[in-house]
């Protein structure tokens, strides 16, 4: 699904991405982890074709990375949703761009309304959510476009623990029933085992390691002890490479 090779890239002759190299299996999801500042998400604007590598090359579905790509969902940390747009217009908007037709949008919208949960909120205005519901318009926003890829930049950070477990867990839901390959940029250790089935390490701009999650899917992951084994491992990684 996705092959990147010696990727290089630097902003005012400052490395910022040195000598990358990852693969990723079609259903496969990324945890990638580090300190502030390594370029983490720098990596993830690379993987969106929204920044341009100095060199190396990101191959998805065998095919060079050289623009945005369509079939790829970003979602950030600061949801990015249009503010005089409702929630309803905010998810058919990317719909409509595309030339579906009205009745085949609401269709869709519909749907997606229901499977996340908010379809009593379509008429409402982003400022009128809470982080949590704003959120999950952010992930409905993408996956009305059925990506084959999702990437996300730190999507739940500014929540509180129990709404962000739920985001989790309703990223992991989507991922098991549409075999979604996903990369997830996260600060939190926790996260990344959870979401992770490959959690790579970064940093000053390397990935240091890329470790195997054997429990990546689990649902009930997070009563298990593995879940805690993982994450001292991780941690380890971590302070030790």
């Amino acid at each position: 699904m996705i092959e990147v090779n010696d990727l290089t890239f630097a902003y005012q002759e400052l490395d910022v991405i040195k000598d990358i190299n990852f693969n990723i299996e079609p259903g496969e999801s990324l945890a990638v982890i580090g300190p502030s500042g390594c370029g983490k998400s720098t990596l993830l604007y690379l993987l969106a074709g929204l920044e341009k590598a100095d060199s190396g090359e990101i191959k998805i579905k065998g095919e060079n990375l050289e623009q945005i790509r369509e079939n790829t969902g970003v979602i950030l940390q600061d949801y990015g949703l249009f503010p005089w747009k409702t929630v309803h217009e905010n998810l058919a908007l990317g719909l409509k761009i595309r030339g579906y037709s009205k009745q085949r949008r609401e269709e869709i919208v519909a749907k997606t309304l229901d499977s996340l949960g908010i379809r009593k909120f379509t008429e409402n205005y982003p400022a009128e959510l809470s982080g949590g519901q704003k959120q999950r318009v952010a992930v409905g926003r993408s996956m009305v476009l059925k990506p084959d890829l999702m990437l996300m930049d730190e999507p739940f950070s500014a929540l509180d623990a129990l709404t962000r477990e739920e985001m989790q867990n309703l990223i992991l839901k989507i991922h098991n029933r549409d075999h979604l390959t996903f990369i997830l940029v996260t600060h939190d250790i926790a996260e990344a085992v959870f979401l992770g089935k490959k959690i790579a390490v970064m940093r000053e701009g390397r990935i240091i390691d890329i470790l195997e999650n054997p429990h990546f899917g689990e649902s009930d992951l997070r009563e298990k002890e593995d879940f805690f084994l993982l994450q001292r491992q991780l941690r380890k990684t971590m302070q030790n490479k």
